[in-house]
């Protein structure tokens, strides 16, 4: 919750280490969840200018929440999408786009 807040309050340098840290300990069978919180990371990282780290991850995201009965991590998603449409001359972001179409 803590990475989550500082997301939210744009400071990617508080939010990212505390979400890597506690995400690298959550197991992929909690996939809802960790889609979920993947997914402000990814935003962290947006915030921060780093597209390619944020590209990585939004890929992860788009997996893990393939077979997830909750729509909730793709909702999340969606801005963050929005944004890497920005850089989708970048051969990684135009691949995580095309992905997230299929």
């Amino acid at each position: 919750m803590t990475g989550r807040c500082w997301t939210e309050l744009r400071r990617p340098l508080r939010a990212v280490p505390v979400l890597e840290d506690v995400l690298t300990r959550y197991d992929d069978t909690h996939a809802r969840d960790k889609s979920l919180y993947l997914s402000w990371l990814a935003d962290s990282y947006l915030t921060a200018g780093e597209i390619e780290q944020a590209t990585t991850i939004t890929s992860r995201v788009l997996e893990l929440s393939a077979g997830v009965a909750s729509v909730r991590p793709r909702q999340r998603l969606a801005s963050i999408l929005h944004q890497l449409k920005a850089h989708q001359e970048l051969p990684s972001v135009a691949e995580v786009l095309e992905k997230a179409r299929t």
